[in-house]
């Protein structure tokens, strides 16, 4: 039996686990969602924010993309962020991104990945931002690592431009956001404790009304 199959049969399973566990858990899932959290993080298939996280379905609003990305362009992203404030009044916002981020690492190593150098292009701008910091790291598995933080922490800055995120936090001091890093070597989560309020002044020109 291929792996292809073998969901199918394993989605059955869980089907049967479930009802035996609780016969109205479907019904409940169906009912709708009341998420407290918007995920956005790496679609790297080693990072499953479910599992390290411990939450259970409809506790997370997930939205992933490669190197967890929400630049101002993007649509997807905005429109995730957008509903999961407006509609389903979230009250945190994580970027989560993870060490060993081959989207981080692409774009220091300056490949030519066709295509995909429009994406990467967003964490080169994290990166000239933070020249002088990252260029003074002379380890390049630590200069690696600490460019992904500060990919993190531009993509929560990102966050914080939106003109809708601004107004709710006015009126209601939510959605809080959070910065952190997914070691998967350990499978440790890192707060990287940003201060967003330290943001507020330089924020105040990227309004969008």
């Amino acid at each position: 039996m291929s792996l292809y199959e073998r969901v199918f049969e394993h989605n059955q399973q869980w089907v049967a686990k479930q009802l035996q566990q609780d016969p109205d858990y479907f019904k409940r899932m169906a009912d709708g969602q009341h998420p407290e959290f918007l995920y956005i993080g790496c679609s790297d298939s080693r990072v499953q924010p479910e599992d390290f996280m411990g939450v259970s379905p409809g506790e997370v609003f997930v939205h992933r993309n490669i190197a967890n990305l929400v630049p101002n362009n993007d649509l997807s992203a905005l429109s995730v962020v957008q509903y999961a404030v407006e509609h389903l009044n979230v009250k945190h916002i994580v970027v989560c991104g993870h060490y060993g981020c081959g989207g981080v690492k692409a774009a220091l190593d300056n490949k030519d990945l066709g295509a995909l150098n429009t994406w990467i292009r967003n964490i080169d701008d994290v990166y000239r931002t933070y020249r002088t910091e990252l260029d003074a790291i002379t380890d390049k598995e630590a200069q690696f690592r600490r460019l992904v933080e500060l990919n993190v922490q531009e993509q929560c800055i990102n966050i914080m431009k939106f003109s809708f995120i601004q107004h709710r936090r006015v009126n209601s001091f939510y959605p809080h956001i959070y910065g952190w890093v997914y070691d998967i070597a350990t499978g440790t989560v890192k707060d990287l404790e940003i201060d967003m309020d330290k943001f507020k002044d330089e924020l105040a020109v990227y309004k969008l009304d």
